[in-house]
């Protein structure tokens, strides 16, 4: 990283200007936002220059991006390119960091915007996803996983300049608020549960809420029954949902459990993880690093989508334990859904996505055994695990890494604003 910034320093030569960087996320759950979060945060604090942020359509990141300082957002399409290319001009934008939104990396790139694209999900690939992948952007960042299937390899091998980069993930700077995690059966029990539901908001689902309206009241009614007695419920869930949606029968608050809801900035939300006796969470895959990075355990609750089948899977072989809840096969089975997965993803997701719909009009019985599975999955995560498994394996220093590639590429333009 000292080798990064001191060429900067070299090349530029303007520590009094500032450069302008134009960042983009994909729209889909928090997992971009929240690399986006770690490494703004890291090139506030590496830059050699100011910088300022501008951003690209991805408004569900706006919120909590709104403490990094990007400075405008712009409510344009990613793929169109001749409007990317007005904002490039406007602001002089100097690079781009895009995060899993192929269509923005390639427009930067066509108005000259050098860019990074961080892929966290390059063993999630086929062939049908060659189009939307930016293979040929400036810098290709993709995140070191637990394994990779050749034709994943294969895929990559395309990529014009691909750099691996460790987990892009907040680091956890100290020991201060990290959970030391349960080692034995004979550890404190688990009082206090942090439940998070993030990737909610999938482009193609028609009603997002399907999921939740399955799992939080069996969460929910599991951890009661476990005896704990404080939880938070997280995520993007919209505030009213719990009380509105969630069947009224559940005794989601009762005389022994205190239930909290609500979205949390993610300093706040880090903070949580790390305090909780267990995080509950739907398994994205920067949600499973985040909580490693704070030996937090973790019950990996039923996957929404592909993506968090593989990252589910993940966990359980770094971590040495199976604290995965699965969804019973008339859902779907994830057997099957993985060996279809190569002919077309379209149809994976959508049998995905029918089956819990399907089980949300008529919940009881996915209820009963998505409960079932989050009791059985506390006993094995009350029997403790190597919590911090998954994040040693593919490291923290991600954040770092793509932000000196970032800097590396910045360049000031005409109208670079002075500091």
């Amino acid at each position: 990283m000292a080798d990064v910034l001191a060429a900067v320093n070299s090349s530029l030569g303007l520590r009094n200007s500032g450069l302008t960087i134009a960042v983009a996320g994909a729209e889909f759950g928090w997992g971009s936002t929240g690399k986006l979060c770690a490494v703004i945060a890291e090139l506030h604090r590496s830059a050699p220059v100011p910088l300022r942020f501008v951003g690209l359509a991805s408004r569900l990141s706006r919120t909590l991006l709104a403490a990094h300082g990007v400075d405008q957002w712009y409510d344009v399409a990613t793929d169109d390119r001749e409007a990317v290319a007005e904002v490039v001009r406007q602001e002089n934008v100097c690079a781009g960091l895009v995060v899993l939104e192929g269509p923005a990396a390639s427009s930067l790139e066509a108005a000259g915007v050098p860019t990074v694209f961080v892929d966290s999900l390059p063993f999630l690939w086929t062939r049908s996803d060659l189009p939307s992948l930016p293979l040929d952007v400036s810098v290709y960042c993709a995140q070191r996983c637990i394994e990779l299937e050749p034709h994943s390899r294969d895929l990559l091998a395309a990529v014009s300049n691909l750099q691996w980069v460790e987990a892009v993930v907040l680091e956890n700077t100290g020991t201060q608020g990290a959970n030391t995690g349960n080692a034995s059966p004979t550890a404190v029990p688990f009082q206090r549960a942090l439940v998070s539901f993030g990737g909610l908001r999938s482009p193609t689902l028609t009603d997002w809420t399907s999921y939740p309206r399955v799992v939080l009241p069996a969460a929910l009614t599991a951890l009661e029954k476990a005896g704990f007695s404080e939880v938070h419920v997280a995520g993007n869930l919209p505030q009213e949902f719990p009380r509105d949606s969630v069947r009224a029968s559940h005794p989601i608050d009762g005389a022994s459990m205190k239930v909290t809801y609500g979205a949390l900035p993610h300093a706040e939300f880090l903070r949580q993880v790390s305090d909780a006796d267990v995080l509950l969470a739907s398994p994205g895959l920067t949600t499973l690093l985040e909580a490693g990075a704070r030996s937090t355990p973790v019950v990996c609750l039923p996957p929404q989508n592909l993506s968090q089948i593989f990252n589910g899977r993940f966990h359980s072989t770094a971590v040495g334990a199976d604290t995965r809840v699965r969804w019973p096969d008339d859902v779907f089975c994830e057997e099957a859904v993985l060996r279809d997965r190569t002919s077309s993803e379209e149809a994976v997701l959508r049998q995905i996505y029918g089956g819990i719909s399907a089980a949300a009009k008529s919940p009881d019985r996915a209820e009963t055994a998505v409960g079932a599975g989050v009791l059985a999955a506390l006993e094995r995560a009350r029997a403790g695990a190597d919590w911090s498994g998954l994040a040693r394996r593919v490291g923290s220093g991600g954040a770092r890494q793509v932000a000196g590639h970032v800097l590396a590429l910045a360049r000031p333009t005409s109208g670079a604003v002075s500091g």
